[in-house]
């Protein structure tokens, strides 16, 4: 019974919060998951759930993509070529350094502009700059399974509405995972326990992304920024702690 609420519980956090804000499944399952199953195990499930419950997410910002499908191929191409990058600088980058660093970054960032009345402000278009931003995604999602960190920090500082900027985190996140989920099947990661695990968890992770679809619909811009700003801080925290013990 406990592994099964365990499961249902990260399941129902993880879901939640990628269907909220776009992002933020493993950060938020994977403190239940790894409690009841190896990391590689919990890992590849988290990978399949955040790309399942970020195609829900993906849908109802459809409009904003097909609109602007340049901004978000300035963030998906560079990062496309970062992966394998950050995959082959594993051999020489230790994983766990890597990880406590971005952790820091997040922290000060998203504790510097929570505690902000104003919120960053970057209105001219940046394409060098979305590049960028998007290859060291790829690179830190390669080396570290960070990917989405840079991109989300980045995007919280422009002043595009929350439509346009979910448009450009979640197919990014979503193809970046899907990748990694490839990967971890070309390993043989996926057994029946593991397959078994994925279909427990599937049914709470949709139902949970969809009540946080309805909360994000009822959010302001301004409110969506700020989320974003706050979930960067806590997502800084609970990566720091578990690097660290």
């Amino acid at each position: 019974m406990e592994t099964y609420f365990l499961l249902a519980a990260g399941a129902m956090a993880g879901g939640f919060v990628n269907g909220l804000a776009g992002f933020g499944t493993s950060m938020f399952a994977l403190g239940f998951w790894l409690q009841i199953m190896p990391p590689v195990q919990a890992v590849s499930v988290v990978v399949v759930m955040a790309v399942l419950s970020g195609l829900q997410g993906a849908w109802i910002v459809r409009r904003s993509v097909l609109d602007h499908p340049r901004r978000l191929a300035r963030f998906l191409l560079p990062a496309l070529l970062g992966i394998p990058l950050g995959v082959a600088a594993l051999s020489v980058l230790d994983p766990h350094y890597l990880k406590i660093g971005i952790a820091g970054i997040m922290i000060i960032y998203g504790g510097f502009f929570s505690l902000r009345a104003s919120l960053p402000k970057f209105d001219r278009p940046t394409p060098v700059i979305d590049g960028v931003v998007g290859f060291l995604g790829g690179l830190l999602g390669g080396a570290a399974s960070l990917s989405g960190a840079l991109p989300t920090m980045w995007c919280s500082m422009r002043t595009w509405p929350k439509w346009e900027t979910r448009a450009v985190l979640q197919p990014f996140n979503i193809t970046v995972l899907a990748l990694t989920a490839i990967i971890f099947a070309f390993r043989g990661n996926y057994t029946p326990q593991v397959l078994t695990m994925i279909a427990i968890a599937f049914p709470t992770t949709m139902i949970s992304a969809q009540i946080g679809i309805a909360l994000f619909k009822r959010l302001t811009d301004n409110q969506f920024r700020r989320l974003l700003i706050t979930l960067m801080f806590a997502s800084g925290v609970v990566l720091m702690i578990k690097e660290m013990i």
